[in-house]
């Protein structure tokens, strides 16, 4: 993309290697050993500068994506935004949500981090509060009574607001979408800035580059840059199976951040206990465990919402079982805010010829406006399938039960269809 003026008033110049001036950042060039072109530091011959009025910061980017983010936010100091991450966020969600908002405090723009649902993974938990991260939930009851005015724009970092309950707020109430930032696939959103990297294994590493490219300089002197660096590489650790799933910008980003991070703190986070509740969902999914060529399937019954997080602790349990290289979890959630039941479930494999993007939605198909049911990544996926017409009247114990078996059978038989076709699998 070419450089271009943003103000017709005062159009910047485009020259070669011009001096340093007092006052003004260095600019970033090309450097032979940053990621995907982005540089780091260097002063190559010939290389053009985007020369902005005196007492403005001169700015180089080689990759146009940290040049478009810029002037995008550039052209929104002084906002209010929201940052918005799906209703679980994960390690990955969570930091580069906070990086996001560390960089765009550099521009004078007040951002508040929020997600919808509930943070129940006992390392999520760990990461927020060693980190003093400043998260917001803003449960679904609450939304009506918020103060929506008081934002000029909303941001979708690590997904494209089809996993949060706060996207249909944002259409309903016409709140432009200024970015999005993701590595996932399959969202349609639009927004001013959008940049979904579906290579790459972490949307951390996305943020990670952003930082490379001196969208914001971290200074080892400050906390919540060391602390917003830890979980930056938490969040790339997490989304690339402790990096053995890693790509070449994921392990370059990681040794930026190596830089920053604090080990100890990374440390403290990974080494929280699992809760009382996710033991019992892992026991009972050890219990009603079904083997099939090498598949463990596994209903855990009812659950809150609250735990749902226990449900690929489970599929990551059984999993390491011998003989066993795809496990998948699935149970009956409970959201008593929206008053609604859904079919939630995990999928973990170790079989690098099953994709779980392309097994889930085969096995699950899609509601009558295309969105499929589940979808994945490398080695992970899940699935999620609202119960409509038969959700709630759970009081009744004798229905309850029955209920479940009916869904417990007919999520069986769509993934066995898959694991055994040569065969009719009996379900008990």
């Amino acid at each position: 993309m070419n450089n271009e003026p943003t103000d017709p008033h005062n159009p910047p110049v485009l020259a070669s290697n011009p001096p340093p001036e007092a006052g003004v950042t260095a600019a970033v060039e090309d450097s032979p050993t940053a990621p995907n072109g982005l540089a780091l530091n260097g002063n190559h011959q010939g290389s053009m500068v985007l020369a902005t009025p005196t007492g403005e910061r001169t700015r180089r980017f080689n990759d146009h994506r940290l040049d478009e983010l810029h002037r995008l936010l550039t052209k929104h100091g002084g906002e209010r935004h929201l940052v918005i991450l799906q209703d679980f966020p994960d390690p990955d969600a969570l930091s580069c949500g906070w990086a996001y908002l560390l960089i765009a405090q550099q521009y004078d723009i007040r951002c508040d981090l929020v997600y919808a649902g509930t943070i129940s993974h006992q390392e999520n938990i760990a990461l927020v509060k060693l980190t003093g991260m400043p998260v917001q939930n803003w449960p679904a009851s609450t939304l009506k009574d918020r103060d929506w005015q008081s934002y000029q724009g909303c941001v979708f970092v690590d997904n494209q607001g089809a996993t949060s309950q706060l996207t249909q707020w944002v259409h309903q109430l016409e709140l432009p979408v200024l970015a999005v930032i993701d590595h996932h696939t399959g969202g349609d959103i639009a927004a001013d800035f959008v940049d979904i990297r579906p290579h790459i294994k972490a949307t951390a590493t996305i943020l990670t580059q952003y930082l490379q490219g001196e969208l914001l300089v971290l200074d080892r002197n400050v906390a919540e840059h060391i602390k917003c660096a830890t979980a930056l590489i938490h969040g790339i650790r997490s989304d690339t199976n402790g990096l053995l799933q890693a790509q070449e910008e994921d392990l370059l980003a990681v040794a930026y951040l190596s830089r920053y991070y604090d080990p100890q703190l990374l440390r403290s986070i990974l080494q929280v206990n699992r809760s009382k509740q996710a033991m019992d969902v892992i026991e009972r999914a050890l219990k009603n465990r079904m083997i099939q060529n090498n598949f463990s399937l596994a209903g855990v019954g009812y659950l809150r919402y609250d735990a749902r997080d226990a449900i690929p602790q489970a599929a990551d349990f059984l999993v390491t079982e011998d003989n066993v290289h795809t496990a998948v979890v699935y149970g009956i959630v409970y959201d008593k805010d929206r008053e609604r039941e859904l079919v939630i479930g995990s999928l973990r494999t170790t079989k690098l010829t099953l994709d779980p993007d392309e097994f889930l939605k085969e096995a699950f198909g899609h509601d009558p406006q295309g969105r499929f049911f589940g979808g994945g990544r490398s080695q992970a996926g899940g699935f999620e399938i609202p119960m409509g017409f038969l959700a709630g009247l759970n009081d009744n114990p004798n229905y309850a039960n029955l209920k479940w078996e009916v869904y417990d059978t007919q999520i069986k038989q769509k993934l066995l269809r898959l694991i055994s076709p040569e065969k009719q699998v009996q379900v008990t």
